[in-house]
């Protein structure tokens, strides 16, 4: 296979992979070890996001074939990608773990849903919110919970008339 073969064959790989993540996070990996590397990966692949190390010239073909014009400003100098398919949170929230947690001087620069690009700023907010279980959780714990009252309000009385018919069958068979 020929160079511009093989050039062909991974502008169209990262294409696909543009079209088809819900997420990407786009960091400047420069001060970054090659032992370190190897430990972002693996954590990130556990969690099912693939990380990338890019060329900007092809990046800048498939960005564009995806439809993602707006990504190309953000390819200068190292830039690797770490590619999300299910939650949008995971891949932003990794990272800036990882980043706080080594103190190494790796960097991000943005990134871009289906229909929206994202800076810097907007990954860091993103890092920060809950996973979609969490949230969901949460929301049916906040529909639960009045549900539960409701339902308590409801039976009080039923539970009363009850324990007052209990406590006449007593008398009765006591008396």
């Amino acid at each position: 296979m020929s160079g511009k073969e093989k050039k062909a064959q991974i502008i169209d790989s990262l294409q696909q992979v543009f079209s088809q993540c819900s997420v990407g996070v786009l960091t400047d990996y420069r001060g970054l070890s090659a032992a370190e590397m190897t430990k972002l990966r693996r954590q990130l692949r556990e969690a099912d996001i693939e990380f990338k190390v890019v060329k900007n010239t092809l990046a800048r073909f498939a960005a564009e074939r995806a439809g993602k014009e707006e990504l190309l400003s953000f390819f200068e100098g190292p830039v690797a990608i770490a590619f999300g398919y299910g939650d949008i949170t995971e891949p932003a929230r990794l990272l800036a773990t990882y980043i706080e947690g080594s103190k190494v001087s790796m960097s991000i620069k943005g990134g871009f849903l289906p229909d929206r690009l994202l800076t810097s700023e907007d990954v860091a907010t993103l890092s920060a919110l809950p996973s979609r279980e969490i949230l969901l959780a949460m929301v049916v714990g906040g529909v639960q919970s009045p549900i539960s009252a409701l339902v308590g309000y409801l039976t009080a009385p039923v539970v009363g008339i009850v324990g007052a018919l209990q406590s006449r069958i007593q008398q009765m068979e006591g008396g």
